[in-house]
């Protein structure tokens, strides 16, 4: 089996950050590493050339494939901010009824901009992610 594409770097989170063209995204994103930080208690480390993690965490699937990944994060994209959420959204709709305006996929919720949403949604959301990714595989914190 192939390793995952997505692979920690040892670029610098804060040149990342301030790389982010837009002013909005940028300062949206500054304000998203210290919620993550505060939340997590981890220090991020980039993943691939655009993910922002914290913590990580090691899978085996049923179907063989195993590898590690971040256990939440970020990224600010040109488009929008994505908020990762491991294994994924499936179990929250107690706080996507209080979140705001935003879009959905499995593992990722995107975010035009933090004025969209309530922050105080965001750290809980991305807390119980934590606590149910750690039910079902050891999370490590970085």
């Amino acid at each position: 089996m192939t390793a995952n594409k997505t692979q920690p770097t040892g670029r610098s989170v804060e040149d990342f950050i301030a790389a982010v063209e837009h002013p909005t995204r940028r300062a949206d994103a500054l304000v998203l590493d210290a919620m993550f930080r505060r939340v997590t208690g981890w220090q991020p480390r980039m993943w691939g050339p655009t993910l922002i993690g914290y913590g990580e965490y090691h899978y085996a699937y049923d179907s063989g494939r195993t590898g590690d990944f971040l256990a939440t994060g970020f990224s600010p994209r040109k488009a929008n901010l994505v908020l990762y959420i491991m294994p994924g959204y499936t179990k929250f709709d107690e706080f996507m009824d209080r979140l705001g305006k935003y879009k959905l996929g499995k593992s990722c919720l995107y975010i035009n901009k933090l004025t969209d949403v309530n922050l105080d949604v965001v750290e809980e959301l991305v807390q119980a992610g934590i606590d149910d990714l750690s039910n079902r595989w050891p999370v490590k914190g970085t």
